[in-house]
């Protein structure tokens, strides 16, 4: 009996020591995940950038020349609103900038840049609008055009995709930058321009896929056309005369007319939602 005993209390003793031991795992495991640092720039951004101390008090001079206060835009653009003050070209006066996710399908982070013209009052300067909008550690701004074409002839998810090693390579993006009072797109070099070209070129040559209608949809091909022209239109300059001349020599298929004229309203739309 005593036998039985002892074995009995050895077994609860492991046991306890077993649960102890897996708890500790888990604390250790659960206070090791919650330090993991932070690497994306537009958060730490955020994050790491000086607060207004007073939101009330400061006040901004909206585009359509209205006075808001900070408090009250922040209020007004919901529960996802940040700011911060950040010196963005390193003139010694701090800019203000204010964040913002607005929620829905597919849609849309917002940035707005207000520099300083008083103490305690800003002017807008301008709004960025689109889908994974980002700051870098250069204090450039990552404008992303797949939001605004995402629904280019095909559905939001339907990316072109290739495979091989010849594929284009993803062109998304354009950096703009802000400097004493004002927003400029950052100049593509002729890097850039070779890949714009050999993007083209690549998705010039692959088959045509008809579309029986406007509700259909195709591999996404139409859309990486566009997004591509985009990205060539802004960082040379907003040229649209050369930049249908690269459209005229590269998409050749059946429906180029109406392509163009859908891309040309799309590019109005990014100008309407953005003041760069």
């Amino acid at each position: 009996m005593q036998v039985i005993q002892k074995i009995f209390s050895g077994f609860v003793l492991l046991l306890s020591f077993s649960i102890l031991h897996a708890q500790t795992d888990s604390v250790m495991y659960q206070r090791d995940s919650a330090v993991i640092p932070e690497t994306d720039p537009t958060v730490l951004f955020f994050q790491q950038n000086e607060k207004a101390a007073s939101p009330a008090v400061v006040k901004l001079i909206t585009k359509a020349n209205k006075i808001i206060s900070l408090q009250a835009f922040l209020v007004i653009s919901g529960i996802y609103a940040d700011h911060v003050l950040a010196d963005l070209d390193k003139d010694g006066k701090k800019e203000l900038l204010i964040s913002n996710y607005t929620g829905g399908a597919h849609c849309c982070d917002e940035i707005y840049i207000f520099k300083n013209i008083a103490p305690n009052r800003y002017q807008h300067v301008v709004k960025f609008n689109a889908g994974n909008t980002s700051v870098n550690r250069n204090n450039e701004f990552g404008f992303n055009f797949y939001q605004h074409f995402g629904y280019f002839f095909t559905c939001y998810a339907c990316a072109y995709t290739d495979t091989t090693d010849e594929a284009p390579i993803e062109l998304h993006n354009i950096l703009v930058k802000y400097n004493k009072g004002k927003v400029v797109v950052v100049p593509g070099g002729k890097e850039l321009r070779n890949a714009i070209i050999d993007n083209l070129g690549k998705l010039g040559e692959q088959p045509y896929e008809k579309l029986e209608s406007d509700i259909d949809q195709d591999n996404g091909l139409r859309k990486e056309f566009a997004i591509n022209l985009a990205v060539f239109y802004y960082s040379f300059g907003r040229n649209l005369t050369e930049t249908q001349k690269l459209f005229n020599k590269y998409y050749k298929y059946p429906d180029a007319k109406k392509i163009w004229a859908a891309f040309v309203k799309q590019l109005q739309s990014i100008r309407k939602d953005n003041d760069f």
